[in-house]
């Protein structure tokens, strides 16, 4: 991502993100600890990489770590590294987490769930930027920059003796707090067209269209999982309906827990996607049997009938009936069969030996 490609991302037009982007520009140029506050999903790490890449520090290596995510046993070695015969089974040098950044940035994620005694050692980084491996008594100096960020309260943290105090005012030197986006859904049009833009970036062909409403569906509805929810919608919109245009009620279904998606919608979106993996593989010969519009309205009319349909055994018995069909057609020939359905042989024999059907009852 380049320096343009963030600023683009940054220009959301609501006072609190115009806020925090100011921040970001002031203290990026800086080698200064940068602390980062706000709910989980609302962008953290993202603004943790724009101070990377708009900083002198942009040519560096970006290092993220979570700091809850990694095991306590763990944690101290992955970030100082480790020296051979420190622990059974060091059997080398290990380079840890902070050497790997020097030049750059270290981003420790989620900051708050560290646990006590590698707080301490993290006060000495922070003091001087300096460190031991584990297992090693040679003091290592590190040019690095240190991004924090957590979604927790780290003053209540500090009153339960769950944080360091002296810490908490060691990382808290720039903070930049990022709001729910429930609060600023001002953001929302903007946020999902960046969203769209990334997906078609990444070779995903068949993003949807908002229209106008679907947009104002999307700002009217809640977001408990900030930008990682509107994400997700976005990507699973462009799978059950690629390449259309969304209204409201598409949106309401997409994102309403109450309201689930109708199954022959969403069958036929399973069809279609399979359709599509069938074309852009290549066997030989292949022949493709897709199925009709008449077909796929009578299909997603019986499903929004049926209370006790089963896709999975549904598309598992079709499967059957193909595989059955094309022995028949082509006298019990297994390879045939497999040109047929477009399969390598070796896999409709695996097939056949998963769904216990025999050439010779054929």
């Amino acid at each position: 991502m380049t320096k343009d490609e963030v600023l683009r991302c940054l220009s959301l037009p609501s006072a609190s993100m115009r806020e925090a982007v100011d921040l970001v520009m002031r203290v990026a140029p800086s080698m200064t600890t940068v602390f980062i506050h706000g709910p989980s999903g609302s962008g953290k790490e993202f603004v943790a990489r724009a101070v990377h890449l708009l900083s002198l520090r942009a040519r560096g290596p970006f290092i993220a770590v979570n700091c809850g995510a990694i095991p306590r046993d763990l944690l101290e070695s992955e970030l100082f590294g480790s020296e051979k015969g420190a622990y059974t089974g060091s059997v080398r040098t290990r380079i840890g987490l902070l050497e790997t950044a020097a030049g750059g940035t270290l981003f420790l994620d989620e900051i708050g769930d560290m646990p006590h005694d590698m707080q301490v050692k993290l006060l000495r980084v922070l003091e001087d930027r300096s460190f031991s491996r584990v297992g090693g008594g040679a003091v290592i100096k590190v040019d690095v920059r240190i991004v924090c960020a957590t979604h927790r309260d780290l003053s209540v943290l500090v009153e339960e003796r769950a944080f360091r105090e002296d810490l908490y005012y060691r990382i808290n030197v720039f903070p930049i707090t990022l709001h729910a986006l429930d609060n600023r859904k001002e953001d929302i049009p903007r946020l999902a067209q960046l969203i769209i833009e990334r997906f078609r970036a990444q070779g995903f062909s068949h993003c949807p269209h908002l229209s106008s409403a679907a947009i104002f569906s999307l700002q009217l509805a809640s977001w408990p999982g900030n930008i990682r929810q509107l994400r997700n919608v976005i990507e699973r919109a462009g799978i059950l309906y690629p390449g259309q245009e969304l209204g409201a009620a598409e949106i309401e279904r997409l994102v309403s827990h109450r309201k689930p998606i109708e199954r022959g919608v969403e069958a036929l979106a399973l069809m279609d996607v399979v359709s599509e993996m069938a074309d852009e593989t290549h066997y030989a010969e292949p022949v493709f049997i897709t199925p009709s519009a008449s077909m796929k309205c009578a299909l997603a009319d019986s499903l929004r009938k049926s209370d006790t349909f089963n896709l999975r055994e549904y598309m598992a018995e079709l499967e059957i009936e193909f595989i059955r069909t094309a022995l028949t057609d082509t006298n019990n020939s297994v390879s045939a069969a497999a040109r047929m359905l477009g399969l390598q042989r070796t896999t409709l024999i695996e097939k056949m030996k998963k769904f216990s059907i025999s050439r010779d009852a054929i």
